[in-house]
């Protein structure tokens, strides 16, 4: 079985710092709402939880150097 690392951190309310093996990312927002994640590597990411049967909506952009 591989070891993994992954750690989070709240600085402030509603913001997150994430730091794993590879790269750090920073989470915006709460638990209602759209939440909005900014990764080391380039990827941003939007997600919000849709009432009912729906679940979770989760968009991803990969950014990156051209």
């Amino acid at each position: 079985m591989p070891l993994t690392f992954r750690k989070s951190f709240r600085i402030l309310p509603g913001v997150r710092l994430n730091i794993n093996k590879r790269s750090w990312s920073l989470t915006t927002g709460g638990r209602t709402g759209p939440r909005r994640t900014h990764s080391s590597t380039g990827r941003r990411t939007t997600s919000m939880d849709l009432p009912g049967p729906f679940g979770w909506r989760r968009t991803t952009r990969r950014g990156g150097r051209r």
